[in-house]
């Protein structure tokens, strides 16, 4: 639940590498800032363009530009752009690159890796104990780990109880098992309803809960991460574990939805 031990100082790792993929908060919160609407290669893309331009000498940076884009526009996404182009075009940042670690965090470092962890749980008792008692070793098991995700505690939902994750200070995030954070899960709105009022959120995303199912928020920080593992669908006993790890959502490892049945999955 909610940490009482939350540091004042964190290192807030690569803080442009955040980005929505799913659909959007819900409408509630359509006043969010038009950056949410930016999509996940910009902000990698701006990510790495950052980084280029650090490296720039300063001297190249004390002149002004008379042509037109000086006037930037007021698109985050279009500033990204400008930027990915002006440093390909000094030799500061290669598009290659930027593919490779795209797809890195798409297809390699992603959610995915996290639907493998929970199917295993589903299908293999013995190894959902592992997982809820040392989650780092039995998450190493299938060959994740490495940084924003060395030391992870596994929540289990369950009909009594729906675990939900927050991070109120900054967007601390399992990357391992659920690649890149939402923009959603960074904005202020979230961090601050998530723990105010959880059960609100979750009507929101879709997900209302009777008073009978017990809500616990817990706290991400630069020390802890957390997984939920969501309640199995009724009705997928007979699907393998890749069928299962192909159910398995994002949001859901997040706690803010529940993994749907195959039928109601195939309807969506």
């Amino acid at each position: 639940m909610l940490d009482t031990h939350t540091p004042l100082l964190y290192l807030p790792f690569w803080p442009a590498l955040v980005a929505r993929r799913e659909p959007p908060w819900p409408a509630k919160f359509s006043l969010l800032e038009p950056m949410m609407t930016t999509n996940r290669r910009d902000f990698l893309t701006g990510a790495a363009s950052m980084a280029g331009a650090a490296m720039t000498p300063p001297h190249e940076h004390g002149h002004s530009y008379d042509h037109e884009h000086q006037a930037v526009p007021s698109d985050p996404a279009l500033r990204v752009k400008a930027l990915e182009s002006l440093l390909v075009e000094k030799g500061l940042v290669d598009r290659s690159a930027l593919d490779t670690l795209i797809d890195a965090y798409e297809t390699k470092i992603g959610p995915r890796n996290g639907a493998r962890v929970v199917a295993r749980a589903w299908s293999d008792p013995a190894y959902k104990q592992r997982l809820l008692t040392n989650a780092d070793a039995a998450i190493a098991e299938l060959g994740y780990g490495g940084m924003q995700g060395e030391h992870m505690v596994v929540l289990e939902n369950t009909p009594k109880v729906h675990n939900l994750v927050v991070c109120t200070l900054c967007s601390c995030y399992p990357w391992p098992v659920l690649g890149l954070p939402p923009v959603w899960y960074k904005s202020a709105p979230y961090r601050s309803r998530a723990v105010i009022d959880p059960r609100g959120v979750l009507r929101e995303f879709g997900l209302p809960l009777s008073d009978q199912v017990e809500v616990r928020v817990w706290d991400s920080t630069a020390e802890i991460r957390y997984l939920i593992l969501p309640e199995r669908p009724a009705g997928t006993e007979h699907l393998t574990e890749d069928e299962l790890a192909a159910l398995v959502t994002r949001d859901s490892m997040i706690g803010v939805t529940n993994v749907s049945s195959p039928a109601k999955a195939d309807t969506k």
